[in-house]
């Protein structure tokens, strides 16, 4: 059934009133007329009228009325119904609206810079039909081609301006012209110029520049970038704005005798220039920031032979030597210019008995800091060498224990002392041999700082040094440091890690059944020995418990904020629950493969982090059940943690859990050609870590099964004659024989307090 009434084509005036109007007959059902412009619905203002014509017909008109028109009304409108479910659509009828010209698309602001090309855009539309566009340039008509006037759409290329200019485009019909907006292009400032080295120190470079061209408005500022440049590879370090002019600028801070490069731009309130070409610089030699470091020595009766090795890093240019300053108990400081040499011998006149030296490298520029003195103590004509009685009569002990004691004493020359293996807060650890009657034992002697095998100046006995088992995999925190962020990183999977957290749960419940707590459990404290076997180490803040549950600390001191329990750094109280807060930061630690706890927060900012209620966040591949075990640990409440004993029993659960982990050497691949021609000792990370991961975990160290090995013990403070401890033959057997760890036997080292209980308390009766 066609429409009886098709709309109309208009063509009508901006502002004036248009009606459109259809209408269809129809049998049956009530039609309803809508109305569609440009093929989409158009709700307007429609009025639809329903006249019936006999009982069962309808004679439908609508009448679609717009008040004012506009320029966005003019389309193509249609009327559309349905009847009996098909859709019948009108003829179209145009409404066209006549009047000036609009644009559909204006020129646009711009920022170029001097004599760059660029383009302008302009389009219009219209009823009457567009005659033509023109393009103005600071009001003055401009050629297009070889015209001045062009059709709609039109791109104007301009081959680049001298100084900023405006820029608008007309449009012509029969009604009028209508006129575009008016487009800014301004002028970007050029390159600097000249830019030149004008002073050159060991840790300044001074430039200057010519700004050149601003496009007619004044330079704001300058950004100077200065980029380091190490075998051919740079790295920015330097990136400033300053305040301009003057047009120069003093670069400091810089590496002594390095190479940099150096360019600039130059800003106006429009932008930024283009970067200048680099200009490339090289500081001046410095003077050394470090000291010569691992200072050693030999005796052999007439002469020391004194080595050490250049610093590694801070020369601050080319080495030229090295200085020597040396005295002894009678004469006056000798400085003397070693030359290149990295050792030094010095005869030994009698009765020289006390000599202190130290050494400093120095370059072009100057010397370099001195390093720590060494003191060295030669024995005295006629004071015997025998040190056990002299030192244990200093101890302030029972004579019964006294007794006991001179088993685990040891003779200062049955000790070499080798390279430093690593420093800590308070003390070095460093790599030593062990001279026993038909072996030679490799060992880490523990020693406090700034005291280097100190003789007492009457009796000729070494100061207190400790002498521990040597770790082959290092400490447990560098391990997974270097699983993760190593050369060749590798792959540590949960089964390991869980045996880790075992391993350390089970020596924590150990230490407490004896009454300790430790106070400075951290990843970085505990050791792996060449089975794997986590050791908890370094007892240098634990204290016995004798009176009550808890220890309170009396004065204030350099404590590990991030480990220590929230109680802890509030009142200063320790308890074995404190350490088990410590404990579930160490799972964490273990967890990430040895991250920093509370990354972002720092230290001083620990306590209140704590009290607002926030804790470590989940690992992204922790087990849930591990998680709860960590937070489990970080109650508010210290009576709310578990004890070491449920912390074994809930990780073994987890462990049973998991499916069976593989064989180790299939869990740790790692290509070990690199490691081929390599010396065993390369591998060898001691008691701290430090060495090449790869032969870790897959090489292993020599079993201590040879003959009886050493045990650690704690530094005692004394006030005349110091010791330090060795385990007894027999005893050293025994502890020993306790790794790997086992649920009944779970700590590799003990302090000085469990030492003297266990062997000397129990074992030497």
């Amino acid at each position: 059934v066609p429409f009886l009434q098709d709309p109309e084509s208009i063509i009508s005036f901006q502002g004036k009133e248009v009606k459109l109007r259809c209408s269809i007959r129809v049998m049956g059902e009530l039609p309803e007329i809508n109305w569609q412009r440009d093929g989409a619905l158009y709700q307007g203002d429609v009025n639809q009228v329903l006249v019936p014509m006999s009982d069962d017909e309808w004679l439908a008109i609508s009448e679609l009325s717009i008040p004012s028109i506009h320029r966005t009304d003019a389309g193509s409108y249609q009327c559309i119904t349905s009847v009996k479910g098909k859709e019948i659509i009108s003829k179209e009828a145009q409404l066209e609206i006549e009047g000036l010209p609009h644009f559909t698309k204006e020129p646009q602001d711009a920022h170029v810079h001097r004599d760059e090309p660029f383009n302008l855009s302009c389009a219009a539309a219209g009823s009457p039909e567009l005659k033509e566009l023109m393009w103005l340039q600071d009001g003055m008509p401009v050629r297009v081609g070889e015209k001045t006037t062009a059709i709609s759409p039109s791109t104007l290329f301009i081959q680049g301006l001298k100084k900023p200019a405006t820029f608008r485009c007309e449009a012509h019909n029969a009604k009028g012209v209508a006129t575009s907006r008016t487009a800014n292009v301004k002028l970007l400032p050029d390159t600097p110029d000249n830019v030149t080295v004008t002073f050159t120190s060991s840790r300044a470079l001074g430039v200057s520049w010519d700004a050149g061209f601003s496009g007619f408005i004044p330079f704001t500022s300058c950004t100077v970038q200065a980029e380091k440049s190490v075998h051919d590879l740079s790295q920015e370090i330097y990136l400033k704005d300053i305040s301009v002019p003057p047009f120069s600028h003093m670069i400091r801070a810089l590496a002594p005798h390095s190479r940099y490069r150096i360019r600039l731009a130059c800003s106006t309130d429009i932008g930024a220039s283009p970067w200048s070409s680099w200009v490339t610089a090289e500081t001046l030699e410095g003077e050394p920031d470090t000291a010569p470091s691992n200072i050693t020595f030999l005796y052999n009766g007439s002469a020391l032979l004194f080595k050490w090795e250049k610093p590694s890093t801070g020369l601050n240019g080319v080495l030229q030597g090295y200085k020597v300053a040396y005295q002894d108990q009678d004469n006056a400081e000798v400085i003397m210019d070693n030359g290149p040499r990295e050792n030094i011998i010095l005869e030994v006149v009698l009765p020289v008995t006390n000599l202190t030296l130290c050494v400093a490298a120095y370059t072009k520029a100057g010397d370099g800091p001195w390093s720590d003195p060494v003191l060295v103590t030669l024995p005295s004509p006629g004071i015997p060498r025998q040190i056990r009685y002299p030192i244990v009569n200093t101890l302030g002990i029972s004579d019964d224990l006294k007794e006991k004691l001179q088993d685990v004493m040891i003779d200062r020359h049955k000790l070499t002392l080798g390279k430093t293996l690593g420093e800590g807060e308070f003390g070095s650890v460093m790599e030593g041999q062990l001279n026993q009657d038909d072996y030679i034992l490799k060992v880490a002697v523990k020693t406090m700082k700034r005291v280097c095998l100190q003789n007492h100046e009457n009796e000729g006995f070494p100061s207190p040094v400790v002498i521990l088992p040597f770790m082959k995999h290092g400490d447990l925190h560098s391990f997974l440091l270097y699983s993760r962020l190593g050369e060749s990183p590798v792959y540590l999977p949960m089964q390991t890690l869980l045996k880790f957290m075992t391993d350390i749960a089970r020596g924590m419940e150990y230490l407490s059944n004896k009454n300790f707590i430790h106070r400075d459990l951290a990843a970085r404290n505990c050791m792996l020995n060449e089975n794997m076997n986590v050791c908890v180490a370094d007892f240098g803040l634990s204290k016995k418990i004798y009176n009550g549950d808890y220890y309170r600390q009396g004065r204030i001191s350099k404590m590990p904020v991030k480990w220590i329990a929230i109680e802890s750094l509030a009142d200063r109280v320790y308890t074995t629950k404190s350490d088990v807060w410590s404990y579930g930061v160490t799972m964490w630690e273990i967890a990430t493969r040895g991250q920093t706890p509370y990354p972002g927060v720092e230290n001083s900012e620990i306590y209140d982090y704590l009290r607002q209620g926030n804790r470590l966040k989940q690992p992204p591949d922790c087990l849930d059940a591990l998680y709860e075990l960590m937070y489990y640990c970080w109650q508010l409440n210290p009576r709310e943690r578990p004890t070491f004993e449920i912390i074994c029993c809930q990780l073994e659960k987890i462990v049973e859990d998991l499916p069976p982990s593989s064989d180790p050497e299939e869990i740790l691949y790692v290509n070990m050609e690199d490691a081929r021609g390599r010396s065993d000792s390369c591998c060898e990370q001691g008691a701290v870590g430090g060495s090449d991961l790869e032969e870790s975990l897959k090489a292993s160290c020599s079993q201590f099964s040879k003959a009886p090995v050493v045990t650690s013990a704690d530094v005692h403070q004394s006030n005349a004659v110091d010791r330090y401890v060795l385990c007894p033959p027999h005893e050293s057997a025994r502890l020993m024989a306790m790794a790997p760890l086992s649920s009944n036997s779970p700590l590799c080292l003990a302090t000085e307090d469990l030492l003297l209980e266990e062997i000397c308390g129990r074992e030497c009766k």
